[in-house]
């Protein structure tokens, strides 16, 4: 009776661990980092533990988490939004556009930047809910056309102040800019990481405690089974389009912000970080299993991996590698779950 007692013990530890997978990898990740990292001369303390690193990563990776969050909504569903780093340039770049080049008033572009990240999710949404387009090819699409539309907007350059004689901005960047990416809340917050923390909390909420998060679910696990329960699939799989595109746009602005400018190039394969946050955290890729807290933990894991690695001298050719194997390890931990 013991013996069966003692063996279940760690059959329930490991089945703990791999739920859990996503929270015990970002524990490894902040051990290895406060072991590994270069030490400060006077102190002694780790760099890496310092509060000013804490803030940087959040910081950094705060555009890479907004994309993720709507990433989730859509691989919830059992789908995938490859037009999310593209619609994130469109948006840097109209935004910038309207504010610096036009001289509109700062809550017109706001209003307009997150209308057109959101139109680029609506498109996507209609492609792959009602016209039954594969996601991939749907949002593929959309990648193309969200680029293409960021290059037509900016024509080919970037929108930064005096970039042209015409801009209505020409001697400094418009204030918004300093402000979203200045310290703040006890000198650590910026807002755009508060921005990015507000928006993955609230997105948790909708997902676990309304009907669409439900339906999300629900699509993910069985579309077919779904439809038969009652679940208006076209509208809840349209809808998780519509807020990835939002959330793409909030990461656009953001981005002008952080840069000083609207490129037209910005958020390229940004859409693979966002796939590999929400994978590393723990949804699957199958749809069904997930959710936006992970999708925290996942950036958070991609976030510290590249400071630590940059932190002990790791050159940029090497950190692609070891962010590729931690992706792969992550899937293979999935499938082997799944598989049990």
């Amino acid at each position: 009776m013991s013996t069966e007692h003692d063996r279940g013990r760690p059959g329930r530890a490991l089945r703990a661990a791999g739920r859990y997978r996503g929270l015990v990898a970002l524990g490894v990740v902040l051990l290895l980092g406060a072991v590994v990292s270069p030490r400060n001369l006077k102190t002694g303390q780790s760099v890496f533990l310092t509060a000013t690193n804490q803030s940087n990563v959040l910081f950094e990776y705060a555009e890479y988490g907004l994309l993720a969050v709507g990433m989730t909504l859509v691989i919830l569903t059992a789908g995938i939004d490859l037009s999310v780093g593209s619609v994130l340039g469109f948006v840097a770049t109209l935004f910038s556009y309207l504010l610096i080049a036009r001289g509109w008033a700062l809550p017109s572009a706001i209003a307009v930047g997150l209308l057109g990240g959101t139109a680029c999710g609506l498109v996507s949404g209609i492609l792959v809910s009602r016209l039954r387009l594969q996601p991939f090819v749907a949002t593929l699409a959309m990648m193309v056309a969200a680029r293409g539309a960021a290059k037509m907007v900016s024509g080919g350059i970037k929108i930064a102040h005096g970039a042209r004689p015409w801009y209505a901005v020409q001697d400094a960047p418009p204030p918004i800019f300093e402000w979203m990416t200045m310290p703040a809340a006890g000198g650590w917050l910026r807002p755009v990481t508060v921005t990015f923390l507000v928006t993955i909390l609230l997105m948790a909420l909708v997902v676990r405690y309304t009907r669409f998060g439900r339906h999300l679910y629900a699509i993910g696990g069985n579309e077919e089974a779904a439809r038969l329960s009652g679940v208006h699939v076209t509208r809840a799989k349209l809808l998780a389009y519509v807020l990835c595109g939002l959330t793409a746009a909030m990461a656009g602005i953001c981005n002008a912000c952080h840069m000083g400018y609207g490129d037209p190039e910005a958020g390229f394969t940004y859409e693979l970080d966002a796939i590999a946050a929400v994978v590393i955290g723990g949804t699957s890729l199958m749809g069904g299993r997930g959710g936006v807290m992970l999708t925290l933990v996942g950036t958070l894991i991609i976030g510290y991996a590249n400071k630590i690695l940059s932190l002990i001298g790791w050159q940029e050719a090497q950190r692609l590698l070891a962010k590729g194997t931690i992706i792969v390890l992550a899937v293979v931990i999935q499938e082997t779950r799944r598989h049990r």
